[in-house]
């Protein structure tokens, strides 16, 4: 995808690391501007009256903040909507060519680098497959596909770029055997601060969030959050991570590890106690296509070029599902979850058979007590980690927590 044309969305990511390095080329907002930015993203257009009555400042400062943001090219106007009393009603929009952001996934298998605009439209993408990852390749690939990707910008649109955030599995070390590596290659990434590494190639600050919970928070916007103020979240990655949602907001818990649902043990196919990664994760299919002498490269390519792979891949679904059903319900006995969340960097049709599965396996199991979800598939889709990353340094910049815009609002003015 090279056009400046996509999907009319932007997700709230998870709390934000500091960035590191970079210049500081636009301001950060005042914390009323970031409100107000905010509730525009979330409803998509809201009018002068509409604004004061949700955040609570007087009509005056609504006027006199949505000025400074029109003039300054962040806010749009929209048509009027004429009522039956009085003047029409002006909504105001978020302008999607005012603030553009890098994302970068880093994967197992692959990585991608997006630039998305300010409403969450993926303008342009790279992609790049590897055996498994190494520094020096995942360096070389961030630097020159900004430099490539900047370089399709004029002038005006590259001093509009807000940063670059990353979604990345940590610890990557410790799946050296489970993607193949070589003994000791993966070793170096105890040793690689990938944050820093990376804000000394760019001029943009860099943000740093782990890859699952960068999706979840992509979902919890984007996706299914207004829905669903509590949800378990899944995402079938290389390998399987997630996240919980909890209030409208994700709840990373005491080491910010909360929601790292790949170690969650569940039963196997012989009954043997298993770590969910190791059934419910792409890289489990890679190895029975490989056994079955059925080339699995196409899963590391893009979504898109997934085929039905038939036997292996229905089995995989299935194993996947009885796995998740445990899963699922393991999380419902603990928190009382309104939804669980199912996605992954496969196409929707792999999700809704996943999905679907799932549903299935869950009404087998013995629920008495439990009060189970709903199991929903995920909005987002395969680029949820990209999308997240890339919310990273909007957020940081000119939005505000989560938090603030699922509940009433009663905000005091002059903050």
């Amino acid at each position: 995808m090279s056009s400046l044309d996509g999907p009319e969305n932007i997700p709230v990511p998870p709390p934000i690391l500091s960035p590191a390095g970079g210049a500081n080329q636009v301001r950060v907002r005042a914390y009323n501007e970031r409100l107000v930015l905010s509730l525009v993203r979330l409803y998509g257009g809201l009018s002068k009256a509409d604004i004061a009555r949700r955040t609570g400042l007087s009509a005056q400062t609504v006027s006199v903040i949505m000025r400074v943001l029109e003039k300054e090219g962040l806010l749009l106007r929209g048509a009027p909507i004429r009522g039956r009393v009085g003047q029409p009603s002006i909504p105001m929009h978020l302008n999607p060519d005012a603030v553009y952001s890098f994302g970068l996934k880093m994967g197992r298998r692959s990585a991608d680098l997006v630039l998305m605009d300010f409403v969450g439209r993926i303008r342009m993408q790279l992609h790049q497959t590897y055996a498994y990852p190494l520094p020096q390749e995942i360096l070389a690939f961030v630097t020159s596909g900004i430099q490539e990707l900047e370089g399709r910008l004029d002038e005006k649109q590259r001093s509009r770029i807000a940063g670059l955030g990353i979604a990345a599995p940590f610890e990557l070390w410790n799946w050296a055997e489970e993607v193949g590596a070589p003994p000791g290659a993966m070793e170096v990434w105890r040793e690689v601060d990938l944050q820093a590494e990376i804000a000394a190639r760019v001029s943009h600050p860099v943000f740093l969030q782990n890859d699952a919970t960068s999706a979840c928070g992509a979902e919890l916007v984007f996706g299914v959050g207004p829905s669903y103020p509590d949800f378990v979240y899944f995402f079938i990655g290389s390998f399987i991570g997630g996240g919980i949602v909890l209030n409208s907001a994700i709840f990373s818990g005491r080491t910010g590890t909360a929601g790292a649902i790949g170690p969650l043990p569940v039963r196997g196919k012989n009954g043997e106690t298993m770590q969910l990664l190791e059934i419910a994760s792409i890289f489990v299919l890679e190895n029975m296509l490989r056994e079955r002498g059925v080339d699995p490269q196409p899963l590391w390519y893009s979504a898109d070029d997934w085929v039905d792979f038939g036997e292996p891949m229905e089995t995989w679904i299935q194993d996947s599902a009885k796995a998740l059903a445990q899963a699922i319900v393991a999380a419902a006995s603990i928190v009382d979850f309104s939804a669980a969340v199912i996605d992954g960097g496969f196409p929707n049709w792999v999700r809704s058979r996943v999905v679907q599965a799932t549903i299935t396996e869950a009404a087998k199991l013995d629920l008495q007590g439990v009060v189970m979800p709903d199991i929903i598939e995920g909005m987002v889709g395969a680029q949820a980690r990209a999308i997240g990353g890339a919310s990273l340094p909007i957020f940081a910049r000119y939005l505000t927590d989560q938090n603030v815009l699922f509940k009433e609002v009663d905000h005091a003015e002059g903050t």
